[in-house]
């Protein structure tokens, strides 16, 4: 009986056990996702508030839009030749002028005494040589009258020397008076020799003298011409027809010699003066062609001129027109004009948007197939013009990325779109 009453254990696993190896496995199961999970960051976003657009292959079209302001084709400054004070105004700035019209009107005093000065110098110069005319005339006429009484001695000294000399050889005269009629002969000769070299001493510095004196005086009477003329750049004159877009000066002002005065514009023609983004100035070069629509037509444009300084982020160049300049065109105008860069390429493109300014194009959220999530992807883009970024690289034709704005997305990895 007592084997009868005996107690038998249950056998089974202790439930402590089944909850700790429950406790462990939810633990294990934490950890793994915690270390292979998707640990991507998330932001919900509503659909309807951010642009898709889908990844094509396509013609890319390369070229920018740039604005571009009407300008003359040529601009003519007009600068003070002379300094003065600007006494009169004949004609006011945009008045139609004619090449040699007078503008302004200056006085200077100074070249008013210049010019006196001037005058007075010249005049005593022309009197002094006048005066030295008359007397290297007089000492030549003197030196030759001093010859001619020579040549008359010397005839009369020859005479009589040839006559002792017969009388010598018969013994009529002593040889003393014979030697002294010689002396007196050879003494008239020589001095009639040294007349002769002193006439033709002073006739070449007569010759020499006044031809310095009227060299002398001929650069004084340009001088005085020139300063003459310096009165005529008192009046300034149009240098070409045109308009006289602007005029500087005011009446009783004060301008000094280079000193800018106003402009002339030479309306036979127009150009364009474009703005364009410094980050096209490598590709930038004359001929490039472009285009823009006025009153209802096209019209062609041609680069001719580039100026490379850049300022505020952007360099300037110069269109002029290939086919003819619209009538109603005004200086001032502005035109939205298509710069052709190159010819157009099959290419894979995405849609220009707002997106480019967050990532600099480095990257952009791919919308994956079901439209309910978009994707951090890197991407590389090359060419763009106003529609379009040319994919270089990271996407594929036919998918489809958010193009707008970023600014709200913050760093997230992924958004869910709802």
């Amino acid at each position: 009986m007592e084997g009868m009453d005996r107690k038998i254990e249950k056998k089974g696993i202790n439930k402590k056990y089944i909850w700790l190896g429950i406790i462990s496995l939810i633990i294990l199961f934490a950890f793994l996702k915690i270390i292979f999970g998707d640990k991507s960051t998330k932001l919900n976003v509503d659909a309807e508030k951010i642009t898709i657009r889908e990844v094509i292959y396509d013609k890319y079209q390369d070229y920018i839009s740039v604005n571009g302001v009407v300008e003359p084709i040529k601009t003519i400054y007009l600068d003070a030749i002379e300094g003065g004070r600007v006494e009169e105004i004949l004609i006011e700035e945009g008045n139609m002028v004619k090449k040699g019209d007078i503008i302004i009107k200056l006085s200077n005093n100074n070249l008013m005494l210049d010019i006196s000065g001037n005058e007075a110098m010249v005049s005593r110069a022309i009197n002094d040589l006048k005066t030295t005319r008359l007397n290297l005339e007089n000492q030549r006429i003197s030196v030759k009258t001093q010859i001619l009484n020579l040549q008359y001695q010397l005839k009369k000294l020859e005479r009589t020397f040839n006559y002792n000399k017969k009388l010598l050889e018969n013994n009529h005269i002593s040889n003393e008076e014979y030697q002294y009629s010689k002396e007196q002969y050879e003494l008239a000769r020589r001095q009639l020799e040294l007349q002769k070299q002193k006439y033709i001493h002073d006739s070449t510095y007569m010759v020499t003298r006044i031809a310095s004196d009227e060299n002398s005086i001929d650069r004084m009477q340009r001088n005085l011409m020139l300063t003459r003329k310096r009165l005529e750049n008192l009046n300034i004159r149009a240098s070409v027809d045109g308009e006289l877009a602007s005029l500087n000066p005011e009446i009783g002002e004060v301008v000094s010699y280079g000193s800018r005065i106003g402009t002339i514009n030479i309306l036979d023609s127009y150009k364009m003066r474009v703005e364009i983004d410094e980050h096209y100035i490598a590709r930038i070069m004359k001929n490039l062609t472009g285009e823009f629509d006025f009153a209802g037509r096209k019209h062609s444009l041609v680069i001719t001129k580039i100026y490379p300084e850049v300022r505020s982020g952007t360099f300037a160049v110069d269109m002029q027109f290939t086919t003819d300049i619209p009538e109603q065109i005004r200086i001032g105008q502005t035109a939205r004009i298509r710069l052709e860069l190159g010819k157009s390429e099959d290419a894979l493109l995405i849609p220009k948007g707002g997106f480019y300014q967050s990532t600099g194009g480095q990257w952009v959220y791919v919308v994956d197939k079901n439209n309910d999530m978009a994707v951090k992807r890197n991407i590389r883009i090359g060419r763009q013009n106003p529609r379009y970024y040319e994919v270089m690289d990271g996407l594929v034709k036919g998918e489809k990325v958010i193009v707008s704005s970023y600014d709200n997305f913050g760093d997230n990895d992924k958004l869910i779109l709802k």
